[in-house]
């Protein structure tokens, strides 16, 4: 090769780097997408527009949100995962995804360890113990012994096979020693129904959606099923301070963007974040959807916890057996 070729080559190379160079340092250039992968009007929906809304100005970008719902979250975590590695798609991801869906999923394409780059925790949404007002306890254990006196007669509502809401309930008879029986629904709607018809005798929900029934009366609260208790029911004691060791069970939530994606633009999209979840209107709007905030929102914070939780419900649901076809 003569010498005017090697300098041509790397003339080029150079240029090369430095448009990428300067494409990182001025990230964004366009709207950035966060793909939901779930139904509008839910929870992560609420959560991601209040979000999405408050970037405009801390990124100086359009941040347009797109629902993707399906496959417990599947079908949008997989868009977003084959999506370039560019920062402009992310993945406002949940426990789902993130963590329990590899376990639970036969041949699911995507690795929520491998494909993805965390960028930031959002916080995390408690759920609670609620039982039917005619189940005579008032407390974990008073349940539990309820449950061991008549073995196999009591049965607790999910939103479906593989939702926290089932593998809380798992947890729950592995550490209680009981023997719930497990009824599925096609949504947290329609559990709650029978559940206040009295059609079923407890479930594992997030606060949020439990609060207006537990104030009303038409559902009585036992606990809390995190590691410490939630800011919306501060008097109500954890199930491990009753007893459940380690029961710490919760939907988190992350933003995650496909792997790959340069460090210079995940260290500007943290930073947006971290600064929107800071604004005083924000966090009164999470605060008031049910949310928890984060113990640290680094990239390696919502990296460790999300290797962490899939460790647990690989465990659970390996315990328990369950599946999704």
């Amino acid at each position: 090769m003569n010498l005017n070729r090697r300098n041509a080559l790397a003339l080029g190379l150079i240029a090369s780097l430095s448009t990428a160079v300067w494409s990182q340092a001025s990230f964004p250039e366009k709207p950035v997408t966060l793909v939901v992968p779930f139904a509008p009007g839910g929870p992560t929906d609420l959560m991601a527009r209040t979000l999405a809304n408050a970037l405009r100005p801390a990124l100086g970008q359009p941040v347009i949100v797109e629902n993707k719902p399906g496959a417990g979250g599947n079908i949008g975590a997989e868009l977003v995962a084959r999506s370039p590695a560019d920062g402009y798609t992310l993945l406002f991801g949940t426990s789902g995804p993130l963590a329990i869906n590899s376990s639970l999923y036969k041949g699911l394409k995507y690795d929520p360890i491998q494909s993805f780059a965390p960028v930031i925790q959002i916080g995390h949404l408690p759920n609670v113990l609620v039982i039917h007002p005619s189940i005579p306890a008032q407390t974990a254990q008073q349940l539990i012994a309820h449950a061991k006196a008549n073995p196999g007669r009591l049965s607790f509502a999910s939103s479906g096979n593989g939702a926290s809401s089932h593998l809380a309930g798992v947890m729950f008879n592995s550490r209680a020693g009981t023997q719930i029986q497990h009824v599925p629904y096609r949504g947290t709607g329609p559990a709650l129904n029978d559940l206040i018809g009295g059609q079923v005798a407890m479930s594992f929900t997030d606060v949020l959606t439990a609060l207006p029934h537990i104030q009303g009366g038409r559902l009585r609260v036992l606990g809390v099923t995190t590691a410490s208790r939630s800011g919306a029911l501060p008097e109500v004691p954890t199930l491990a301070e009753q007893g459940l060791k380690d029961f710490d069970v919760s939907v988190f939530f992350g933003i995650v963007a496909p792997s790959g994606t340069p460090q210079a633009v995940i260290s500007r999209l943290n930073s947006a974040f971290a600064q929107v979840l800071q604004e005083p209107d924000v966090r009164k709007t999470l605060t008031a959807q049910g949310l928890e905030a984060p113990p640290a929102t680094t990239p390696a914070q919502l990296a460790s916890y999300m290797r962490s939780e899939h460790a647990k419900w690989d465990q659970v649901i390996k315990a328990s057996g369950a599946q999704v076809d």
